[in-house]
């Protein structure tokens, strides 16, 4: 028998309800601990007031409903199907012929359309507003701001000294052994913010501890006629970890801003693991809330309708522990690339969409 039309989107309107009430809840659960977290951070500092702090919670609440979607996606399932077995409306369809695999399908096929909603519209917008609350979070908690950008003409490097502030830019750059080497590097230097002093040019630079050290420099001063130096050293509190930790987090970067991004970081001679494996998962995010869908219906179809909640609410807190457990030890096995790094990013989707399968084969046919 086939599914009708009707009963198709009976089916899929009933999930798309109830993953819509649990994400809600979720996210309301989220930003209060986000608020209260915030609150306990502001304590200590008078220049962040309940207005910043709402809005920064608002900011990165795109972020974390982004995170929440496969739980979302498989409590809501739990709910939609135990409903439907409870009402008794599961048991009447699947006796009038109806598999599991037929009724399954509207869900899967909603649960996927989400998971790229999830990737083309949602993340893009999730990243936005995270890379505003980092801003934030930066200056008003940790008194700075990103003090590098790579793009496809190089590296854009801030520095400050005392009262001063240093702008340096390479179009080529090499890591040699930890250490960074620049070609044709120009150093711009401003007294405050915006006042120019001078600029420096030279034909390499490499970083030192406590300086840059440049060869072949050309030094243009305000009202000043060119010197030319062999050699050249300017003051610098930059060490290669503050150059790692300064780069953009992948997470602050659109799904489809991504993949230029990485192509920039590795001209650059740095490594783009952990982007690369971000933009990875991301991609996997449909076959992750499919196999969602089918974990969920292995807890709930064949529940009897006297029976409790007690098993569908443990079923579901034990699946996304081992999921969240999986995820996180695969994803930190390909960021110290001990594994490939799409072996690591679609393995979470991949052993989940098997492990529903498997367990719906046995449910339908066991």
């Amino acid at each position: 028998m086939h599914l009708s039309m009707t009963l198709t989107r009976y089916i899929g309107k009933s999930f798309l309800r109830h993953f819509a009430t649990i994400f809600m809840i979720f996210l309301a659960i989220i930003f209060l601990i986000d608020i209260v977290e915030l609150l306990r951070r502001a304590s200590n500092n008078d220049n962040v007031g309940i207005g910043l702090v709402v809005k920064m919670g608002f900011m990165k609440l795109p972020f974390m409903a982004q995170q929440i979607f496969p739980f979302a996606v498989l409590f809501g399932g739990m709910a939609s199907f135990w409903r439907l077995t409870r009402s008794s409306e599961l048991v009447v369809t699947r006796s009038a012929g109806v598999s599991a695999w037929q009724f399954l399908m509207p869900v899967i096929l909603v649960a996927f359309m989400l998971g790229l909603l999830k990737i083309s519209t949602f993340n893009p917008l999730a990243s936005a507003m995270l890379s505003k609350y980092d801003r934030l979070n930066a200056i008003h908690f940790h008194g700075k701001s990103n003090l590098l950008a790579v793009t496809k003409n190089g590296l854009w490097l801030r520095q400050s000294s005392g009262n001063n502030q240093s702008v340096i830019h390479a179009p080529n750059i090499n890591i040699i052994n930890n250490e960074i080497e620049l070609s044709r590097v120009s150093i711009f230097i401003y007294e405050g913010s915006d006042k120019f002093v001078l600029r420096v040019d030279a034909e390499k630079g490499s970083l030192a501890k406590g300086f840059w050290y440049l060869q072949n420099a050309t030094i243009n001063a305000k009202d000043k006629k060119p010197r030319f130096l062999r050699e050249h050293w300017i003051e610098t509190d930059i060490t290669l970890n503050k150059i790692h930790e300064s780069f953009s987090p992948p997470e602050t970067m659109s799904f489809w801003k991504l993949p230029s991004f990485i192509n920039n970081l590795e001209k650059a001679g740095f490594s783009a693991i952990r982007h690369r494996l971000y933009w990875h998962s991301l991609l996997s995010a449909p076959l992750l809330l499919c196999a969602m869908v089918l974990i969920a219906a292995t807890f709930t179809l064949r529940q009897s309708r006297r029976s409790t909640a007690t098993f569908v609410i443990l079923g579901g807190i034990l699946t996304g522990f081992i999921l969240f457990f999986l995820s996180d030890v695969v994803f930190a096995l390909g960021l110290r690339e001990y594994i490939p790094v799409i072996m690591a990013a679609w393995t979470p989707s991949g052993i989940s969409l098997l492990l529903g399968l498997a367990m719906v084969f046995h449910l339908e046919d066991g």
